[in-house]
């Protein structure tokens, strides 16, 4: 929207239908100016918003390669190939999953790895979080805002959080451990009903009723294509600078693909307009650049 505004020619490029990850949400309750709405609702409204500006959409296209460094930058799908001055990676992060039995058939209907969007639908209720790091155990805190018990299962008998993240956690009584042990499997009807976990040092399983379980083991970026192009972290999250600006000139990344410290629909859309604005600057240099030569 931002350079179909500053009027440069711009195209959107997906491997999926439009709207991302916020597509696959029940109900977002936490973006500005509505306080409900389904994910799949918000994103027809960006794309309603979009083609006001009469920016050119391209879903469902399978990216071959992409090539950054090259003047122009080169995108190549099964169906054509794209040229452009600058390109602004959108791609988005997605959770590392549990890969047990019934997590993908009640992802949605119990099963979340968004504490911050779908807490409060467990007001009362009992949820699971697996993991032990600074995001399962935060996460599992601000759980029993809502939840009246959270269970936090670890693999091992000690957590990978900060000292101070743990100490809230242990201190707080809607909070109950369970140490040495892994989700085997999600079981349910409609909806998630109870866990079977396994204990991995005397590999004894069990039930354990639940309404929703979190898996916080991590998440990765959706970047495969321009890894080895530009500068990112241990984990593969792209750098950027305060304009979304990558190491390569013309490249900028917005929203859950970058190096961020919140993940959320309201922060990729700023980050979106940043990298926008920012794009607009580039080509105009570039477009200056030609004409003076």
């Amino acid at each position: 929207m931002y350079c179909a505004r500053g009027n440069i020619d711009c195209a959107i490029i997906d491997t999926s239908l439009l709207g991302g990850q916020p597509t696959n949400y029940l109900e977002i309750e936490n973006y500005i100016g509505f306080p409900s709405i389904e994910g799949w609702e918000l994103s027809e409204k960006f794309e309603e918003h979009l083609d006001k500006f009469n920016v050119q959409k391209f879903p469902m296209e399978e990216i071959q390669s992409v090539d950054l460094i090259s003047n122009p930058k080169v995108i190549k799908t099964l169906k054509d190939e794209y040229k452009a001055h600058s390109v602004i990676i959108a791609t988005g992060a997605k959770s590392t999953k549990l890969g047990v039995k019934g997590e993908r058939e009640f992802t949605g209907k119990g099963v979340s790895y968004c504490a911050v969007c779908d807490g409060a639908f467990y007001k009362d209720k009992i949820v699971v979080v697996v993991g032990g790091g600074n995001a399962a155990v935060e996460e599992g805190n601000y759980l029993t805002k809502f939840a009246k018990k959270v269970y936090i299962i670890h693999r091992r008998d000690s957590l990978r959080a900060d000292k101070i993240v743990q100490k809230r956690a242990f201190d707080n009584d809607k909070i109950e451990f369970i140490w040495d042990s892994v989700v085997e499997e999600i079981k349910g009807e409609n909806k998630v009903e109870k866990v079977v976990i396994r204990n991995t040092k005397t590999n004894e399983t069990r039930e354990l009723e639940t309404d929703g379980v979190f898996p916080y083991i991590g998440f990765s970026p959706n970047c495969e294509s321009f890894n080895g192009q530009l500068k990112q972290d241990n984990r593969g999250f792209i750098l950027t600078d305060e304009t979304m600006q990558t190491s390569i000139p013309g490249v900028f990344a917005a929203g859950d693909v970058r190096v961020t410290p919140l993940r959320q629909v309201i922060t990729a859309v700023a980050d979106g307009a940043v990298a926008g604005v920012s794009a607009i600057k580039y080509v105009e240099e570039v477009s200056k650049q030609k004409v003076e030569a």
